[in-house]
């Protein structure tokens, strides 16, 4: 028979026994992480210069834990969809995102959101930042960023812009142009990168501040011709094209990436996660290969990654606002 006492203290341990197994279970696989393959989750269509980041880092990653990292493309709904996937997700570190501008947009774009960026998702780390870039078809009667500009006043409303889909850097970019060189262009966002790429060739439409990685190609081709980046300094991958400030005093944007998971991943894992990609940026294939898409490494810390995110949600909500643009 089971004394008083024995009896209470074998009653408490099975009430926290359910509540302590999942904290172990997640304890017992942070210890040994990552032992299967990782999903990396891009919210883009591929094609795009996220896609190609993707591709690089990859690679990489699946090198340094011996497993396997997927890429899962899952575009849509200006990035909702495939962001909310990771942060539904179990918090576990095997699901993952990779995300950009829209991660600190699209709050003020949406009336709702199927996400909290913050209270959702948490930041594991930076990977890099580049220019975008002011490209137009080949046929474009503008040759410069002055041509360009002089062209649109004289077609107001008429003049197209294309994106890679609402609160991309390439969406943002554009709307900061038009404020600030005083044009009124038509927005025409798109699934990604890839097909406005597509039109944008054809001269279907006018102009597109692309991110370098995706556009960067096409122009060494011959397919594009680039008028401008959109750093307040020229590219060493492009040095012969001006930056855009140098027509537009003050002028400036840079796209940046950065990893996340899911809210309440183990800190331990977040911190193998930073780990596993700090030093594959660390890595000079990693680095020469980003640097070919224009981009520039960026190694840092989760907070870090977190401050930028604050920053750059400040920032931009402001360019928002000031322009009218709303998703429906």
């Amino acid at each position: 028979m089971l004394d008083r006492r024995r009896f209470a203290a074998l009653s408490g341990a099975s009430v926290l026994a359910p509540l302590l197994a999942p904290r172990l279970a997640l304890a017992q696989a942070a210890s040994n992480f990552p032992n299967r393959y990782v999903r990396l989750v891009v919210p883009f269509p591929p094609g795009g210069g996220t896609d190609a980041i993707s591709r690089v880092l990859s690679a990489t990653l699946s090198n340094i834990w011996g497993q396997q990292m997927v890429v899962e493309n899952k575009g849509g709904g200006a990035t909702s969809i495939g962001t909310e996937t990771v942060a539904k997700a179990d918090p576990d570190g095997y699901t993952v995102l990779l995300q950009s501008m829209p991660l600190a947009v699209n709050k003020f774009l949406f009336k709702t959101l199927p996400y909290d960026p913050v209270a959702d998702l948490a930041p594991v780390s930076l990977i890099c930042d580049y220019p975008n870039i002011m490209a137009v078809p080949v046929t474009s009667p503008a040759h410069t960023v002055k041509e360009f500009i002089e062209y649109a006043r004289a077609n107001p409303g008429k003049a197209t812009y294309a994106s890679s889909g609402h609160g991309t850097s390439v969406h943002l970019s554009g709307e900061l142009f038009k404020s600030m060189a005083g044009v009124n262009l038509l927005h025409v966002p798109y699934k990604g990168a890839g097909p406005a790429l597509i039109d944008l060739i054809a001269g279907q439409t006018h102009v597109m501040f692309d991110n370098m990685p995706s556009s960067i190609e096409h122009i060494r081709a011959g397919k594009l011709r680039a008028l401008g980046v959109t750093t307040n300094t020229r590219s060493n991958q492009l040095p012969d094209v001006p930056a855009i400030s140098e027509v537009v005093p003050g002028y400036e944007a840079s796209a940046w990436f950065g990893m996340g998971a899911p809210k309440g991943t183990p800190a331990d894992v977040i911190a193998k996660l930073n780990k596993a990609m700090n030093d594959s940026l660390a890595e000079p294939a990693t680095k020469a290969k980003l640097a070919e898409l224009g981009g520039n490494t960026i190694a840092g810390t989760a907070a870090e990654f977190g401050a930028l995110h604050a920053m750059e949600t400040e920032k931009w909500a402001k360019v928002v606002k000031s322009s009218g643009a709303k998703v429906e």
